[in-house]
């Protein structure tokens, strides 16, 4: 590999796992959150090695060393991403070094392409020696050149492990932990590949969903290889993870998709996506296949179903209008919600979501129209409508949905709820028309 002199000892052996290490103490606060743990994961999986343990680690020479430890026994890869700057508490190199009962010391070939890096970019000052940092390599490591920054990657072997110390940044660290991925790394994994599928679930709860699928775990489990499955609960629908390992790629993408054809026989229509989808998108895609266009009236989400919708690339195609009508007037005047249905029946309900959706869609002249009225809270509810009541219509020229839903949760939760719930209703509608 370019830039890679070849310094490394030990027996080499298979990597089929792995554990990620973020450091940096802003990740353990609620200003930064930790991306790369993603992508690395999805890199690994890719070439058969399994993420089996990831943690964050603040800037602490005790805690990295400490947790580093701690994974050393449970994984044939440890990724450290993040510690490799040139100030005082990056501190990911001199940890590791310490943990590995090695020393460390100054790369003065990768310090003079510090400097020629550094005078190439026009400053007007010499680097600062605090920069020098960067060149120094635990004894043993291979020195993995960094062509969008100045903090060089680290490759270390550890008893037929290997230990790779990467630059936080994202977009140093993706070309660099592709390149291995495609090259030392993936000579050294199993040969083969880890696949996942994701279907999403709307319209049911999490036990109930398990208690359908548990004759499939079952099928899943007894085939070779086996297909393991995993039930997550997210807010506004339920995830069913799908995953098998393979050395024949093909193989294992026909039996996901077999997998996936067996749940959506189980499931029906409440699945909308198996492709990785989000909701708006399916539901974007089911107005282009039918030709219609979509209109929105929002009293609770305040424009959240709006904005998802416009969210994808393309959707000028199908959002007309939306109009946000929070207030009773509002309701009246821009939509023809008439005052004493308000009156009679209160603002969130049945009658007037109905009224909102046939308001909004009758004025635009769209194939959809869309209503939602609710109580999002704090405050607001009563006995008979407590917060996280909302009322949802849909209507098209031939078909008409609305129910009254209890949601639970703060008051973001209640809008995305709510949202996510409309947007089903229209794509459950868009099936049928």
């Amino acid at each position: 590999m370019a830039g890679v002199s070849d310094r490394r000892s030990g027996a080499p052996h298979v990597l089929s796992t792995a554990a990620i290490i973020a450091v940096g103490s802003e990740l353990l606060t609620p200003l930064r959150l930790d991306t790369n743990s993603l992508f690395i994961t999805e890199q690994l999986n890719a070439i058969g090695v399994d993420v089996v343990t990831k943690a964050v680690v603040g800037d602490s020479g005790d805690e990295l060393t400490h947790l580093f430890n701690a994974v050393r026994s449970r994984a044939d890869v440890i990724v450290f991403c993040g510690g490799l700057g040139p100030t005082d508490d990056d501190i990911t190199r001199e940890a590791v070094a310490a943990a590995l009962g090695r020393s460390i010391v100054e790369d003065e070939s990768m310090t003079e392409r510090l400097r020629a890096r550094f005078a190439a970019r026009g400053f007007a000052v010499p680097m600062p020696e605090s920069n020098r940092r960067q060149a120094m390599v635990p004894h043993g490591a291979t020195v993995i050149e960094n062509s969008r920054g100045s903090a060089p990657g680290l490759w270390l072997e550890d008893g037929g492990r290997v230990v790779l110390l990467l630059p936080g940044p994202p977009r140093e660290l993706r070309p660099m932990l592709t390149a291995l991925v495609a090259g030392p790394l993936k000579a050294r994994a199993s040969g083969s590949v880890l696949l996942r599928r994701v279907m999403k679930i709307a319209g049911r709860i999490e036990s109930q969903t398990d208690e359908v699928l548990q004759p499939l775990y079952r099928e899943w489990e007894q085939m070779t290889p086996p297909i393991g499955a995993t039930i997550l609960a997210q807010l506004g629908q339920i995830e069913l993870h799908l995953f098998t390992r393979d050395s024949d790629a093909v193989r294992a993408v026909q039996r996901l998709d077999s997998a996936v054809a067996r749940g959506t026989e189980v499931l029906g229509e409440d699945i909308f996506s198996v492709d990785g989808r989000p909701l708006e998108h399916v539901v974007g895609d089911l107005l282009v296949e039918r030709g219609l266009t979509i209109a929105v009236a929002e009293s609770c989400t305040g424009g959240l179903i709006t904005s998802r919708l416009t969210d994808i690339a393309g959707s000028s195609r199908y959002v007309q209008e939306s109009v946000i009508s929070y207030s009773n007037e509002a309701k009246t005047s821009l939509l023809g919600v008439p005052a004493e249905m308000i009156a009679e029946h209160g603002a969130v309900s049945e009658n007037v979501a109905f009224a909102m959706a046939d308001g909004i869609r009758s004025r635009s002249g769209v194939g959809v129209g869309v209503g939602v009225t609710g109580i999002a809270g704090p405050s607001g509810g009563t006995p008979q409508k407590p917060v996280g009541t909302v009322a949802i219509a849909a209507v098209t020229a031939r078909v008409t949905r609305s129910h009254v839903f209890r949601f639970s949760g703060e008051r973001e939760q209640v809008k995305f709820q709510a949202s996510q719930a409309a947007l089903d209703m229209v794509r459950r509608m868009l099936l049928v028309s």
